[in-house]
């Protein structure tokens, strides 16, 4: 992947790395917006919100390698980059929870499962111990499964009514995405939190 990203992250070095930061959460939010109008509009929007989902989780990847490449590596970029990167997560999930594809209850336990993930991962960096990427749901976890999902819907419109059936309750692709980022994502908070809890002293 490195080889990849590298010669892409010196391709932008003539912008700021928060400028980066800032395009992949522009990005972020144009996907999200292309999810909560598809309904209706699937064969379009789907494959573009996948497309969009793809483009921002790239950026994210960048910014911080334009800002090694350039020399401005900085403790406010990097905030910057945090903040953003927790606001493209609530946005993206959002609009899948308050689309026509989701049970809204499912995507709000989503939106926490993924915001306590990464709020542990900067816990631990807040107790000195450096930041922690480690358990079941990363971000690169999230944005692969972001851009599966309303591709495999797309599938699910084209071989069915839009739903799978599972016993006595039927989910849509969408659904099945957020209720493995509510299951995991609470799974691999609790996995983090334990092993911060190791590492503070009694």
């Amino acid at each position: 992947m490195e080889f990849i990203l590298e010669p892409i992250a010196r391709s932008l070095t003539r912008f700021s790395p928060n400028t980066v930061s800032w395009i992949a959460f522009v990005l972020a939010f144009l996907a999200g917006a292309a999810i909560i109008l598809s309904p209706g509009r699937w064969p379009l929007l789907l494959p573009l919100s996948a497309a969009l989902v793809i483009l921002s989780g790239l950026f994210d990847a960048l910014d911080g390698k334009v800002a090694r490449l350039t020399g401005k590596a900085s403790r406010r970029g990097d905030l910057l980059d945090h903040v953003l990167d927790r606001y493209a997560d609530v946005v993206m999930i959002a609009a899948v929870a308050f689309s026509a594809w989701c049970d809204p209850y499912i995507g709000i336990l989503a939106i926490i499962g993924v915001l306590m993930t990464s709020y542990m991962g900067t816990q631990c960096q807040a107790i000195g111990a450096g930041r922690l990427y480690s358990g079941l749901l990363g971000r690169a976890d999230r944005v692969v499964l972001l851009t599966i999902a309303p591709l495999l819907q797309m599938a699910f419109m084209l071989f069915s009514d839009g739903w799978v059936v599972l016993g006595p309750v039927s989910l849509s692709a969408f659904e099945l995405v957020m209720l493995w980022f509510a299951i995991v994502g609470n799974i691999t908070a609790v996995q983090r939190a334990l092993k911060i809890w190791k590492m503070v002293p009694p």
